[in-house]
Order: structure tokens, then sequence, then C-alpha cells
């Protein structure tokens, strides 16, 4: 048995405009590390965080990360004792998926540390575990991209169904994440319990037209189809600039462009790297007119999820 492991868990976009807790997909950048290693201590130990600015528990039953780890010991009957490391590399409450790297991250790591060989299918089970200390909801549009890597379509939660889909290999996304923190949990009580039926036929055809747009490599229909009529009107609203952010990535070349997640970050999808850093200059700009900072990530689409950095 192997006694140490270290891992990288990316950053994940959700919703991509229309697809509203049944689609996201992985970055390359930003990230977060997990080391566990095994002890002859029973139990579940954080030891060490960092990046968090003192904002994340160690109790291991209260953290997103310490959580699936509970669980699969529990499970599994792992006696040994487990002590973790999370080194955050990413903003809290940036809508990229903060919380659910964190628990892939772990769980991902303890299935090749103890090498329990558990396909993506049975950890992600327990990674939802580990986002519903965050988010208040099992919605796996964040942790399955992040465990799976790729675009995923989520078609149903009862049990959950993940469906991969291919996308073309010239795509970038840039996201620009303003310095300010919204709450997924207090973001999602916003949101109106229903809509108009014009407004909900416009919201599936459009998801079904990005599907299409992803298989086909067709980036027009993808940049078309990222549309949203439920919670961009709703989320919009409280992010800084976000019209002229918007208005700015699409004039510079952009295909598509909306917010991730639950915000505030926005990204904005391009068919070049050339493009999507043009595009990150714009929407930074909009930005430092009202003096806002924020940070500009460009990545291709992470078709990997989660990696082992070292294993001793």
């Amino acid at each position: 048995m192997r006694k140490e492991i270290r891992v990288f868990a990316p950053a994940t976009v959700s919703n991509v405009g229309c697809g509203f807790d049944v689609m996201g997909f992985a970055l390359d950048t930003p990230g977060d590390e997990i080391v566990l290693r095994t002890t002859q201590r029973s139990g579940i130990t954080i030891t060490k965080i960092t990046g968090d600015d003192g904002k994340l528990t160690l109790d291991p039953e209260k953290n997103t990360a310490g959580v699936p780890i509970i669980e699969m010991c529990r499970e599994f009957g792992i006696k040994c004792g487990i002590e973790m490391e999370i080194h955050k590399k990413m903003p809290f409450g940036s809508g990229l998926g903060s919380s659910a790297a964190s628990a892939v991250g772990a769980t991902f790591a303890l299935n090749h540390l103890l090498e329990l060989n558990l396909s993506n299918k049975e950890l992600l089970r327990f990674a939802q575990a580990g986002e519903m200390i965050a988010s208040g909801s099992e919605h796996a549009d964040n942790v399955a991209p992040c465990l799976y890597g790729g675009f995923i379509l989520i078609r149903g939660y009862k049990p959950v169904d993940i469906v991969t889909l291919s996308s073309p290999e010239n795509l970038f996304c840039t996201v620009i994440h303003p310095h300010i923190e919204i709450s997924t949990k207090e973001s999602r009580k916003l949101l109106p319990e229903s809509i108009p039926v014009n407004d909900a036929i416009a919201q599936w055809g459009n998801c079904a037209a990005l599907v299409a747009g992803l298989l086909t490599g067709d980036y027009e229909l993808i940049g078309r189809s990222i549309e949203d009529h439920f919670a961009e009107p709703v989320r919009g609203k409280f992010i800084p600039q976000y019209a002229q952010i918007k208005e700015a990535a699409l004039k510079s070349g952009a295909l598509g462009c909306n917010i991730s997640g639950s915000g505030p970050s926005v990204f904005a999808l391009s068919s070049d790297l050339e493009t999507a850093k043009k595009v990150g200059a714009a929407m930074k700009s909009q930005l430092d007119k009202i003096e806002l900072a924020s940070d500009i990530y460009i990545s291709g689409i992470n078709r990997k999820g989660p990696k082992i950095i070292e294993l001793i």
C-alpha cells in the first residue's frame, strides 16, 4: 500500500449558460491540490489548509474534502488512519467549483492511494456528498466535469446519469473573476421556482443546440446557444459591470459569454488562443474602469479531470 499521494483537481465552469445544473466543463487552470497520507493512528485528520485565509474548518465532518473520505472509509471498512492537507489554489465563492475541486481531489486521491479501483461513476456519489456541505444540494454540474474531465451533460439525477460530450480541440475558455464573493447557497435561494413556458422552450432549445454544436464542432452554434433565460437575469444583477463585460467579450471575438456557476466569475469561449487572450483583456478593462481588482484565467478544455502529481 502506498503511503502518500498529492493530486490536482481542476476548476470547472457549470451551467454553460443554458444548462442550469445539467452541464459543465473542466479547466486546465486554476485548481486545488490535495495531499493524503496513511498513518498508524486511526481516524481522519485534516492537518493543514493553505490559501483559504482561515475560512475553512479542520473538522473533517464539516469540510467538503473531509466528508467524502469519511464516507469512503465507512463503506469500504478502511481501518488505517488518513491525514489530509488541502491547498486551495482558487478563490472561494467564485463560481469556479472550488468546493467541488476539493471534494473530487480527496475522493480521487483516496481511490489511488489505497488502490480501491473504483470507477468515476462510483466515485461521483462520494464527491457529491462533499459538495452538499458547500452548496446545500447534491448538484453534479461541478463535481462531474471535475472528476470526468471535458464537457459533461447530466441527463438525470434519480439516479445520476452522466453523459460525456466530445468538443472541438480548438476551444478555449477565458474566465474573469472579480474580487468579490457570491455564496452558492444564497444565490440558489434567489432563483425563481418556475419560469414562463416561452422561456422554458428557449432554454431547452439552447441546451440541445449546445450539445449539437459541441458534437459537430459548429462554433457559431455553440456561441448562439450559450444563452440563459433562467439564472442569468437574476444573477447578472449581482456581478459588477456584467453587461459591459459580456458585451466587451463578444465584440472582441468570443463565441459566447455568460456567468460561470453562481458567479461572480464570467466565462467566454473562443475558437483560438489569441482571441481568448484578447477577450480576457477586454473583459478586464471593464472592471478596471470601476477599480475592481480581478483575475484572468485562460485555459483549454481539461479533458482528463484530476491528476496525480506525486505518489510515494
